[in-house]
């Protein structure tokens, strides 16, 4: 549906910018497909009311105009419709040049290189290589997860999806039903947020755990979407960001560089195995479990109890 309205919208937008006279309703309804379906004369009113109402909201200069007959015609006039014209400076230009590069793995990575190409046929100063590398760290966002693309398009145009997902815990993975909020990237891995239908909770979604096909549903939402997803604050509290209990690992040298990012203490213990202490928090159990043998829980039991239960989830798996 959402996709039908924009197409419908953006076909009257082309018919008042490409007319040089007003156009009267009829003449609008016989050149817009969408509008020639109309069940009766009162569901087209009402549809091109919305429209041209929506495409005011949207910045569209459209014109009213009354001819000599007292018929009323429309129409968008391009020198009242154009944009000024596009000036950016060197600084501007490569942070354009790094935003682009970010994307280089995902399906925005040509939207991303055309926009560029289109602001320098705009403009854009000839001495000015946006894709320069401006400083010695180079931003990227790796997107290997097939859901990627499918969720990102789920979370544009507000569909909900299906997916069958594997919990660390779960030996296989499971059906979940979701409307899909916003995808956001932390630590190097992608995460979706949404409302699960089957549990009636808000859930945050690994995309590396999703298995199999993601399933649009042709429904609507049936939970409102927050003003803010706060995906990231989500995860990082799962993986222990905001705890105020600490937990005592024996981690081997020169392995888990994210856990040694975190530790409040680090001891050798000789043997290729250091002693580290870190901050523990609801979630700290199933990112432990992703360094494997590289990692022993010392303390509290509690956590180590949690950490072997999911080793055995995974190895019966």
């Amino acid at each position: 549906m959402a996709i039908a309205k924009a197409e419908r919208l953006m076909n009257l937008a082309l018919c008042l910018l490409g007319t040089r006279r007003p156009l009267s309703k009829r003449e609008l309804r016989e050149s817009v497909e969408a509008y020639l379906e109309a069940a009766s004369d009162d569901a087209f009113n009402r549809m091109f009311e919305r429209d041209k109402d929506d495409l005011r909201e949207l910045g569209l200069v459209i014109e009213t105009v009354e001819n000599l007959e007292g018929e009323i015609g429309y129409l968008a006039r391009r020198d009242s419709n154009r944009l000024p014209p596009i000036t950016l400076d060197a600084e501007e230009a490569a942070a354009l040049g790094l935003a682009a590069k970010v994307w280089q793995q995902a399906r925005l990575a040509g939207a991303a290189s055309g926009a560029l190409q289109k602001l320098r046929a705009a403009g854009l100063p000839e001495d000015v290589d946006p894709y320069e590398a401006h400083s010695a760290l180079e931003p990227r966002i790796p997107v290997h997860e097939a859901a990627f693309e499918p969720l990102m398009l789920a979370c544009r145009d507000r569909r909900p999806v299906v997916f069958d997902y594997r919990k660390a815990t779960a030996a296989q993975p499971e059906p979940r039903n979701v409307e899909p909020w916003a995808l956001e990237c932390w630590r190097g891995h992608w995460y979706l947020a949404g409302w699960d239908r089957d549990r009636s909770a808000e859930r945050v979604f690994r995309l590396s755990r999703i298995t199999g096909k993601v399933r649009s549903r042709g429904t609507r939402y049936t939970a409102p979407v927050p003003d803010v997803v706060t995906v990231r604050e989500t995860v990082a509290s799962w993986a222990g960001e905001s705890a105020d209990r600490t937990a005592r690992i024996r981690l081997r040298t020169d392995a888990g560089y994210p856990l040694r990012a975190k530790a409040t203490s680090v001891r050798e213990l000789g043997d290729g195995w250091e002693e580290l202490e870190i901050p523990y928090g609801h979630g700290l159990d199933a990112w432990l479990v992703e360094f494997g043998a590289d990692v022993v829980v010392l303390e509290p039991a509690e956590l180590r109890a949690d950490v072997m239960d999911r080793l055995r989830a995974v190895a019966k798996g």
